[in-house]
């Protein structure tokens, strides 16, 4: 395993690229991030980063799972250290993950979203691709196996930054990168080829300022992907609810797929298709050994699936391409 250094790995990745006018930028908000962390956490997570084992020779395969191999395997009482080790990181929730053979079953298959989402998109070969709201940066690494040539992932939440990192650290040459920032953060770039936000858009309290800034990230021709909870309504449907949401605090506005092609429209997108909508399932969104906190079944009515526990429709989720 190579002496990591993730920032420098960063900047070099943006030399020769229209991004290298904003490195100045860049290096200032991962700057202010660094002195605004809880040091305590932050320190804890990065040597719990320096305890997983010392390999050479790390091959990564992309599929369902996003997985690092390693020719020797590793032996039973490293075995054991090293799940202790990754256990330290939960919740994991986005995956699934298999390190050196342990399986990290992860809250949500996020697989199952991928496949729902891949037949609709551009093809991501060579394309420079970024991923708002990234989580734990699984998808980061299934826009790279689809061949873009520079996928950046963007998260607030530390604790995701460094789940991230647990893989990353194997794979310092592979050009996806990961900035602990929100979007609001970032430049206007005008520069990624495709932009991807899932699971994010419910959570902003301005919902046409997030689209904007979305927009702020796109080049010239570029592909928005687009996925967040709908409900069923017509164009005047907007659902705020009044405290949670499936437990959920932080959810805004939920529309219905014609309310929201409207909003699109009036942040300046165009071609909005909905390509999929499907009822989130508690085999989709589930409780694990690595997630053990509750999860989507204790979220709804326990004598109507179809509403959650605050009598809302139980969460459907829609996917919209815009350009």
């Amino acid at each position: 395993m190579q002496n990591y250094n993730w920032r420098s790995a960063f900047f070099a990745s943006l030399l020769g690229t229209d991004l290298e006018q904003h490195i100045g930028y860049f290096s200032h908000i991962i700057s202010q991030w660094e002195s605004n962390q809880n040091n305590k956490e932050s320190t804890k997570w990065q040597k719990q980063l320096q305890q997983l084992p010392k390999v050479e020779n790390v091959s990564l395969t992309i599929d369902s799972h996003i997985r690092l191999n390693t020719k020797q395997p590793l032996a039973s009482a490293e075995l054991q250290k090293t799940r202790a080790v990754l256990k330290n990181f939960m919740p994991w929730r986005k995956g699934p993950f298999e390190f050196f053979s342990i399986d990290i079953d992860t809250e949500w298959r996020s697989d199952w979203k991928w496949d729902r989402v891949l037949p609709h998109i551009n093809d991501l070969s060579n394309k420079k691709v970024l991923d708002v709201g990234c989580g734990s940066g699984y998808h980061l690494f299934r826009m790279h196996g689809c061949g873009a040539k520079q996928v950046i992932g963007i998260d607030p939440t530390t604790l995701f930054f460094h789940q991230f990192h647990c893989f990353k650290q194997y794979m310092c040459d592979l050009n996806i990168h990961f900035l602990p920032v929100g979007i609001e953060h970032l430049p206007n770039t005008h520069y990624f080829d495709t932009v991807f936000s899932m699971g994010v858009f419910y959570h902003r309290a301005d919902p046409i300022k997030f689209l904007k800034e979305l927009k702020q990230q796109m080049a010239p021709n570029a592909q928005l992907v687009l996925e967040t909870l709908v409900i069923d309504g017509d164009e005047n449907t907007v659902l705020m609810p009044k405290d949670r949401y499936a437990q959920m605090r932080n959810v805004w506005y939920i529309p219905s797929v014609e309310a929201l092609v409207i909003w699109m429209q009036r942040a300046g997108f165009s071609d909005i298709q909905c390509v999929d909508i499907d009822v989130t399932s508690i085999d989709e969104q589930r409780a694990t050994q690595w997630m053990q906190n509750h999860s989507l079944v204790d979220f709804l009515d326990p004598n109507n699936s179809s509403l959650t526990i605050e009598g809302y429709p139980a969460p459907k989720r829609a996917v919209l391409i815009a350009s």
